[in-house]
């Protein structure tokens, strides 16, 4: 499976000390297997007047066997409650790997009136089910990293 990562620079060996906490699935390093989610995380840098860059890498889905790992399939509740935990700060598990939906615009405003209290789950969770998921994966520990390989950059 190819892997994109969009950002200012070129990522040839990912790591975790660079990787913000309070994010959708916690610290890690996030790719994500659309091209153009990547290049849509680049237009933030280019907005700043930063370089484009998309790190290309591959990952066999298949050594996921080895990683304790957690998809979300779909907009739910326990996608809901799992990034207001990874947001808060209060993320104490263990998984190497974590899968699912990225919070857009769209996404990132209903969980916002959720997380302050103007919706409630049942009504976020109503307005999540029309969004299509546009697919991240969060690699979250050195021992998921070890299984990304580096393929090449683009300037976008």
């Amino acid at each position: 499976m190819i892997l994109y990562h969009g950002s200012y620079l070129e990522v040839p060996k990912p790591d975790l000390t660079h990787s913000r906490p309070n994010v959708d699935f916690g610290r890690g390093f996030y790719v994500t297997s659309l091209y153009e989610q990547a290049a849509k995380w680049c237009g933030k840098f280019k907005r700043r007047g930063k370089s484009g860059i998309i790190s290309r890498y591959s990952f066999e889905k298949s050594q996921e066997s080895v990683l304790k790992v957690l998809e979300f399939d779909s907009y739910s509740e326990d996608w809901l409650d799992f990034i207001l935990c990874c947001r808060s700060g209060k993320d104490t598990t263990d998984y190497d790997l974590v899968v699912g939906g990225v919070a857009n615009d769209n996404v990132f405003n209903t969980v916002e009136l959720f997380f302050e209290g103007l919706i409630d789950k049942a009504e976020a969770i109503n307005r999540l089910r029309y969004e299509k998921p546009n697919r991240q994966i969060c690699f979250r520990t050195e021992k998921a990293l070890k299984l990304l390989y580096f393929e090449g950059s683009e300037i976008v």
